[in-house]
């Protein structure tokens, strides 16, 4: 057993719809956007992360860019195959000498499917995993801000990533009662497109929308330090030709309300349906909020104005979710709710 340990190597994966962090040694060494870029007349794999990204909406028709994480679920099994293969090959320098073993802790969305699960699990085990462990989301990132799971004590997670939203009371190393919607990063961005080209008629692509949502990003008409406007290329809907506007947060922040809406719709669900000891708890301790979406300028105090509860913002809420899984690994045999 000693010696099949010493072989066996583990790392933590937060498989995002947007990002994807590894976690091995304790230290993050994978932390690229989820993309895959393929030829399409030999359908090779041509660039995974950073370097397919740069290619999204750029390419000619042999390249396709493919996203395989859609809604926080895999949607299309051979590029997400493709990729997690990629990326553990990143761990070592890109060299193809593989580990003998892996052990995975892979962290899944919680309103998610038995044959999502089964996707997530298959393709962590064609790309060499012998042991797959899954863990929810906002279980990894209330490990990963430092709550203590394990107490009798229920604290609210709200974690934004790109493709859904998961909101969940945990105690005793476990999920009490979670709402999972499908609105978050993504459904951002693609209001920012479609608000630019009803308002200024203007199209613009999905990278650029994101640039404009991380830029001016803002979730409150009014804010205390504003953000400076942000310059925007686009092709013009009228001439067709290339043009550059500028628009500032108020802008974003009409233009995100509607999706901000049915975020504060889910979290006033989950705080109803909450037993009522935990309520208690969860008005001493407040809501935190993780993933990439806490980064929007005033979510807090949005949210706060909404449920009238104090909410904290996790530090690098973005790597929240991957650190948690990173303690869960190290942890394998304490911790309960990892499932197998």
């Amino acid at each position: 057993m000693g010696l099949f340990n010493w072989f066996t190597q583990e790392v933590a994966i937060d498989l995002g719809t947007a990002n994807t962090l590894i976690i091995h040694n304790d230290k993050v060494v994978v932390d690229e956007p989820s993309i895959v870029a393929f030829d399409r007349a030999t359908n090779k794999v041509i660039a995974i992360g950073r370097q397919a990204m740069q290619m999204e909406g750029k390419t000619h028709d042999n390249i396709k860019t493919v996203r395989p994480l859609k809604d926080g679920v895999i949607a299309d099994f051979n590029a997400a195959e493709a990729m997690i293969k990629g990326m553990i090959r990143m761990l070592n320098g890109g060299k193809g000498w593989m580990f003998p073993s892996l052990r995975m802790v892979i962290c899944i969305p919680s309103g998610i499917t038995e044959v999502e699960k089964r996707a997530v699990r298959d393709s962590a085990e064609i790309a060499g995993a012998k042991e797959v462990y899954l863990i929810h989301e906002p279980m990894a990132a209330a490990v990963g801000i430092g709550i203590d799971v394990e107490e009798p004590m229920g604290n609210m997670i709200i974690d934004i990533g790109g493709g859904t939203t998961e909101i969940a009371v945990i105690a005793l190393s476990g999920i009490v009662c979670d709402q999972s919607i499908r609105v978050a990063g993504d459904n951002f961005d693609s209001d920012i497109v479609n608000y630019i080209r009803r308002q200024h008629n203007i199209m613009i692509g999905d990278r650029t929308a994101e640039k404009i949502k991380i830029e001016v990003g803002a979730s409150l008409p009014e804010l205390q330090d504003p953000p400076a406007d942000f310059a925007v290329q686009g092709r013009d809907l009228m001439t067709g030709v290339p043009k550059q506007i500028t628009v500032s947060y108020t802008e974003i922040a009409h233009c995100l309300d509607k999706s901000i809406s049915k975020i504060e719709e889910a979290i006033l669900k989950a705080l109803e349906i909450t037993p009522p000891e935990l309520s208690a708890d969860i008005y001493q301790t407040g809501i935190y909020l993780t993933g990439g979406g806490a980064l929007l300028r005033g979510l807090d105090k949005r949210v706060a104005s909404k449920t009238k509860l104090p909410v904290h913002v996790a530090e690098d809420p973005l790597r929240a979710v991957v650190r948690g899984t990173g303690i869960a690994l190290k942890n394998i045999g304490n911790y309960k709710f990892l499932m197998q």
